[in-house]
């Protein structure tokens, strides 16, 4: 059985001693590394290494694009701007059906809203209908 050798009560652990070396070392660099990072010329010098980037790879990434896009057409699949266009079109449907279902709300919420009490009787009736005329035919008895 292992001894309590410290005053406290806990066991002795000899990491105990490396993990506070490692937690101070740690957050030291911490504190560094904020302060260096925010600096104006820790932000110039990673925007000029992101422009030098983007600018060097440019060619790359639209030379990859051209073959990506004759890959996709040889495999009879749709490319980036097909599936967008596609995305456009049906958010242009939803809209339309959105507004055609608030339209139809309006007209069944008149429908069912009681009449005004300042129409008369005759003008809530429908007109009637007038008679029908019927006409013979020859030789018809």
């Amino acid at each position: 059985m292992s001894e309590k050798q410290a005053a406290n009560g806990k066991e002795f652990d000899p990491t105990d001693a490396f993990r506070e070396m490692r937690d101070t070392y740690l957050d030291a660099w911490a504190k560094s590394m904020v302060d260096t990072v925010n600096t104006d010329a820790y932000a110039k010098a990673s925007g000029m290494m992101l422009n030098n980037y983007l600018s060097a790879s440019s060619p790359f990434r639209e030379a990859v694009e051209k073959v990506m896009l004759q890959a996709l057409q040889q495999f009879s699949m749709p490319s980036r701007a097909d599936v967008v266009s596609i995305a456009e079109r049906t958010v242009n449907i939803e809209v339309r059906l959105d507004d055609m279902d608030a339209k139809l709300d309006r007209i069944e919420k008149s429908l069912a809203s009681p009449r005004p009490a300042s129409r008369t009787r005759s003008a809530a009736r429908p007109a009637a209908r007038p008679a029908a005329r019927r006409s013979r035919k020859k030789g018809a008895k």
